[in-house]
């Protein structure tokens, strides 16, 4: 069964920091580029970061570098997002996703999602 489970989400003060990760099972972790997005209350979903597979390049939202790290652990099937000097603007639904595209086509997988609120 293919499983995408973040954790890490909680409460915290405006200028705190978080690490969210997002533990993968039931595919070749190594083998997916994985992207970060959040989603505001009445707000559409916003990609936050990604780093691709092979060469670990990573890509952030302007609202976010500076402020925001990913990383992979391949050997752990894990992904992490650091993030600094949280905003109230940071707060919003967490979810990881993976991706894969090859000439057959592309496989992409969803997280549930970890709620970050962070108060003023």
């Amino acid at each position: 069964e293919v499983q995408l489970v973040e954790a890490g989400g909680g409460l915290v003060q405006a200028g705190g920091s978080l690490r969210l990760s997002c533990t993968a099972s039931g595919f070749a972790f190594g083998d997916y580029a994985i992207g970060w997005f959040r989603q505001a209350p009445g707000k559409e979903r916003e990609g936050v970061s990604c780093i691709s597979n092979g060469d670990g390049t990573t890509t952030y939202a302007d609202s976010v570098k500076e402020r925001f790290v990913t990383s992979t652990d391949n050997a752990e099937s894990t992904a992490y997002l650091q993030m600094n000097s949280l905003k109230p603007e940071d707060t919003a639904v967490y979810l990881c996703n993976a991706v894969q595209s090859s000439w057959s086509g592309i496989r992409k997988y969803w997280g549930q999602g970890t709620q970050v609120t962070v108060s003023s």
